[in-house]
C-alpha cells in the first residue's frame, strides 16, 4: 500500500495555488486584484500560478471592461473544483492517518 501523499496533486500543492484554488472554488467568481489582495501575492507571482492552473484546466481566465477597465475574471473549472476537492480530502486522510507504531529506542 502507498503512502497517500502520492496522490497530492502537484499542480495544487504549491501553498500560493492552493489558496487559489480554495478561494475560486467558494466563489462564481473573482477579479485577479480581488484574489491577489486575498491570496497576499504579487501580480507577477499570480500570474505565473494562474498560467499553471489554467494550461491545466483548473481554471478560466476571461477579461472584459468594468466602466472604463479592463478586468481579469477568474474561475474554478469543474474539473478544477474537482481536483482541489480530491487534493483536500488527501489531505485530510493524511493528517487523519494514525502514526505506526515504531518500536522504542534508548541512546
Amino acid at each position: 500500500m502507498s503512502h497517500p501523499r502520492h496522490e497530492l496533486d502537484p499542480v495544487i500543492h504549491s501553498p500560493a495555488r492552493f489558496s487559489i484554488m480554495a478561494l475560486l472554488s467558494s466563489v462564481e467568481r473573482a477579479d485577479f486584484r480581488f484574489v491577489r489582495d486575498t491570496v497576499q501575492v504579487s501580480d507577477s507571482g499570480l500570474s505565473q500560478h494562474l498560467t499553471t492552473l489554467d494550461k491545466a484546466g483548473y481554471i478560466e481566465i476571461r477579461k472584459g471592461q468594468a466602466g472604463r477597465r479592463t478586468t481579469t475574471w477568474l474561475t474554478a473549472t469543474a474539473a478544477g473544483k474537482a481536483a482541489f476537492t480530491a487534493h483536500l480530502e488527501t489531505l485530510n486522510r493524511i493528517a487523519a492517518s494514525p502514526a505506526p507504531e515504531a518500536e522504542e529506542t534508548r541512546p
